[in-house]
């Protein structure tokens, strides 16, 4: 049996990476953080009961992951994987961007991942294992103009990905990231049809990804076979970068 918990368990992309575990393995368990919005979260758990459960968790809040992690703990006495998948964007251009947008977004994007990776660091060390995903994203890589803050908070999150690799290697812990790039969740879905259509011609395979497409890589970097990548920043996006 493996448990697995998916922050941003309400979205597109957290919904798909809580399937592919769901078909991993019959014995697996998911949780879902969630925080405001539970609508589909509940609706993936109730439709697989007894192997997936919602959780609440603001990921901004160390309080709130020692509690959620504790509830975890109680039930299962363990905790394999932790895909760090929660975020929000608030772009515009860095001159006329409000100090709060630039404060929410380091918090979503690259503090509440700090602070789940030191939530469940106890356990894995514990168990001598542990599987950490982290979600950045292509603009961590490629900083487009307008994302600021986002590309700052994405690249912090490759570069705790890779230093904390380091520390955690020698027992039995990964840590590794992936960078998506459009990929067909809300964030693509709020685009103008004109915007999609020129985001579609930078990217060389023409076309976005799925979510499914993402997931596969998060449950591979999860896998038992995926035991010797760890501090990796792998790129999804169509051949763009």
């Amino acid at each position: 049996m493996r448990v697995i918990l998916v922050t941003g368990g309400n979205g597109g992309l957290g919904q798909a990476i809580a399937r592919v575990f769901l078909q991993e393995s019959s014995e697996n368990f998911v949780w879902l953080g969630v925080f405001r919005n539970r609508g589909s979260a509940e609706q993936l758990a109730s439709s697989h009961s007894g192997r997936c459960g919602c959780v609440s968790l603001d990921v901004r809040e160390p309080k709130a992951w020692k509690i959620a992690i504790e509830e975890i703990l109680r039930q299962h006495r363990r905790l394999d994987v932790l895909v760090n998948n929660a975020g929000s964007h608030s772009d515009s251009l860095l001159a006329t961007m409000p100090l709060a947008a630039w404060r929410e977004v380091l918090s979503t994007n690259l503090d509440a991942v700090f602070h789940g990776c030191q939530a469940v660091l106890p356990t894995m060390v514990a168990q001598r294992s542990g599987r950490i995903i982290n979600i950045a994203s292509l603009s961590a890589l490629l900083a487009p103009p307008g994302q600021t803050n986002y590309a700052a908070a994405k690249a912090g999150v490759v570069a705790l990905t890779q230093s904390l690799a380091k520390e955690v290697a020698r027992i039995g812990i990964t840590v590794n990231a992936v960078c998506p790039g459009y990929i067909e969740t809300e964030a693509v879905a709020s685009l103008s049809e004109e915007e999609r259509g020129n985001a579609r011609q930078r990217i060389p395979a023409r076309r976005f990804g799925r979510p499914e497409e993402v997931a596969a890589a998060v449950r591979f970097l999860a896998c038992a076979e995926a035991s010797y990548i760890t501090g990796s920043a792998l790129k999804i996006d169509g051949g763009i970068l």
